[in-house]
């Protein structure tokens, strides 16, 4: 870092830079998912849902993304009316139930996708893609980091 601010913490200065970065590009990348009527929040739950690992629940979605359970909820319940995103029954919880994307869903998720695609390759002219990668590995990383620290911390463990 090369600033007036150079005494504080560097998780700090990432977290600044983070979110400068995500106002840019949320404004950039808006054109790509307009045409489909989503909102914010409806658009990272359908992006959760479809990139996750194994079928999410509405609280395991909240506290990956640091979002109120209430507002994941509201947005799932929209894709679900949409017939993006469908539930399942969740044999480890009686209520929360598990989110899986469906065909429609998945498709439309492609699509953005796609758009989204044309819209780095114009926009990323004299950027490195490598450090792009690098920066998105060591960002997955901290970011799994901080989760697990978190998963500790409510569970009781320090």
């Amino acid at each position: 870092m090369s600033g007036k601010f150079d005494s504080r913490h560097p998780l700090v200065g990432l977290s600044d830079e983070l979110i400068r970065l995500n106002g840019r590009l949320k404004g950039m990348f808006a054109g790509a998912r307009r045409s489909e009527g989503l909102n914010d929040s409806e658009l990272t739950v359908l992006n959760a849902v479809v990139e996750a690992d194994r079928p999410p629940t509405v609280p395991q979605i909240g506290r990956s993304l640091g979002q109120p359970r209430q507002l994941v909820q509201r947005a799932a319940h929209s894709l679900i009316d949409a017939g993006l995103i469908e539930v399942e029954p969740n044999p480890d919880h009686k209520r929360a139930v598990l989110l899986r994307a469906t065909a429609r869903g998945l498709a439309l998720k492609r699509e953005i996708d796609g758009r989204a695609d044309a819209i780095a390759d114009e926009i990323a002219a004299g950027i490195d893609t490598a450090q792009v990668h690098a920066a998105t590995a060591a960002l997955r990383t901290i970011r799994k980091q901080l989760e697990a620290r978190l998963r500790n911390t409510d569970t009781g463990r320090n």
